[in-house]
């Protein structure tokens, strides 16, 4: 169940309309760094959230959390949008070339949502639920938080920059705060977990025993010449030397090289009617045995 308070997270104000900028701001709310992702990805990791409580409750608290931020950037683009043309005849008949692009503003803004947001990204592209990530490993979930937190907090420093609004800039100063607090809870969720040691590799629910013993902690070189030193710059830096992050191999550094075979495919179905030409086996012969199956 949820509840809703009418009132805002966070003040909402904007001095100057601004249509350009609402379609800047459509990037937060529905772009891949936007809120609609992390509210879902956070409610869906709670939803499928199994072991102890605390985890689960915590993640509906800030999937909760970003329906509200959703609602405020949803204001921001409202109210940037106020006072803007409602018909590209007029801005055409002042400026051909800011008619021609309508100065920034999204043109769905007037033909789709009268003057509203929309669950679109600055493309007008609509959200991508297959951004959302919920795996079931809690360990796995909290680095997908950690970036997505990253990439969102990113987002809202360059919409910081990109505006001299003083209302846009406070708002923005609150979700560029509210981000760094979600990057660290994750982070302490890591911590709390055994930190580097103790949920790596992920799973840690699998038996490293089973791995293959010789690629696990090994920097494979794909160069095909190394005359820059590449190799020598990989062996001397963190991840070509010394105990592994995990603390439980080595790292080496091994040049690329092939350990499989040619892969050999079986002739074509007929069934899938590819070209005769294609229908010959290695020895080049037609595959007569191949139509029997029909």
């Amino acid at each position: 169940m949820f509840y809703h308070d009418n009132k805002l997270q966070y003040k909402v104000r904007v001095d100057k309309p601004n249509p350009a900028f609402a379609n800047m701001l459509q990037q937060a709310i529905g772009g891949i760094e936007g809120e609609i992702r992390v509210c879902l990805q956070y409610l869906f990791q709670a939803w499928g959230s199994r072991g102890p409580q605390k985890y689960r409750d915590m993640l509906m608290e800030t999937g909760t959390e970003e329906i509200a931020h959703i609602e405020m950037l949803a204001t921001a683009v409202a109210l940037n949008l106020e006072g803007a043309p409602m018909s590209m005849k007029d801005e055409m008949a002042k400026d051909q070339v800011i008619g021609a692009v309508m100065g920034g503003m999204n043109p769905r803004h007037v033909l789709s949502s009268g003057l509203a947001a929309m669950a679109v990204d600055s493309n007008g592209v609509p959200f991508n639920g297959s951004w959302v990530v919920g795996s079931g490993n809690l360990a796995a979930d909290m680095y997908a938080n950690v970036m997505a937190e990253s990439t969102g907090r990113l987002l809202a420093t360059r919409l910081w920059e990109a505006t001299d609004d003083t209302g846009m800039k406070d708002m923005l100063a609150f979700l560029i705060a509210r981000d760094t607090m979600h990057q660290n809870q994750w982070l302490a969720v890591l911590e709390e977990l055994g930190g580097l040691n103790g949920v790596h590799p992920i799973p840690n629910s699998f038996p490293q025993t089973e791995e293959n013993q010789e690629n696990n902690y090994n920097f494979v070189s794909t160069r095909v010449n190394d005359m820059d030193g590449t190799a020598e710059r990989m062996r001397n830096a963190r991840w070509g030397n010394g105990t592994s992050m995990d603390g439980k191999g080595t790292f080496t550094v091994t040049p690329a090289m092939p350990k499989g075979d040619v892969p050999q495919l079986a002739p074509p179905d007929p069934r899938g009617h590819a070209q005769v030409e294609q229908m010959t086996g290695s020895d080049g012969s037609l595959l007569d045995k191949a139509k029997n199956i029909l």
